[in-house]
């Protein structure tokens, strides 16, 4: 982590960082301009290579940051003994939420990185990649299945609450007031239509 960049004030911090998923989010690590980054920022091009040096220093600090930021916020909003395979994915939802109170992008990003084709790139995020991977199917696996009856393939129950929510954050960002509270009280919605329509 860069020690130079936490002493700065919170407000600042957390513009760039905004900033910075905004733009990557949007276009991937090779087509992200950091003319538009430091723009979204409200920062000069010089005091963002003051902090990271470079695009690539930006990019692994902000993947480093957002996967650190949401295994945080999932630790403090999923119980450690929840099984329930509907009841942990709206805690896991939750703590997505509470993230995105904070940083309304840092999916969508997370998602872009997902998909990141660009070499530099990846060879910066793979380890951390990886472990976040980890993190998300040690909880996924954690679900009871057993709630289903023999006809339901749960691994594509999980997959339609994935796609759906993906859905409704795309939608809500899209919106010029984004409230995460409104986000999570609709997807809570969809969750609990799904669990009705396939628990036996």
């Amino acid at each position: 982590m860069n020690e130079r960049f936490f002493e700065l004030k919170k407000e600042k911090q957390d513009r760039m960082i905004n900033g910075a998923l905004k733009v990557f989010s949007q276009y991937g690590y090779h087509h992200a301009s950091t003319d538009e980054i430091v723009r979204e920022a409200g920062i000069s091009k010089g005091l963002l290579f003051h902090y990271f040096e470079s695009k690539i220093g930006l990019y692994a600090f902000l993947y480093d940051y957002a996967t650190r930021f949401v295994t945080l916020e999932l630790t403090a909003n999923v119980e450690k003994n929840e099984n329930g395979f509907f009841e942990l994915y709206k805690q896991i939802l939750t703590a997505r939420s509470d993230a995105m109170s904070q940083y309304p992008r840092i999916f969508l990003f997370l998602k872009k990185a997902d998909e990141e084709t660009d070499e530099a790139a990846i060879a910066e995020i793979t380890e951390r990649r990886d472990k976040y991977r980890r993190i998300m199917e040690v909880l996924r696996d954690r679900a009871d299945i057993t709630i289903f009856g023999d006809s339901i393939d749960y691994q594509k129950i999980w997959n339609i609450l994935d796609y759906t929510v993906e859905g409704l954050l795309i939608k809500h960002i899209g919106s010029e007031n984004f409230r995460s509270e409104l986000f999570l009280e609709e997807a809570k919605e969809y969750v609990d239509l799904i669990k009705e329509m396939s628990v036996k």
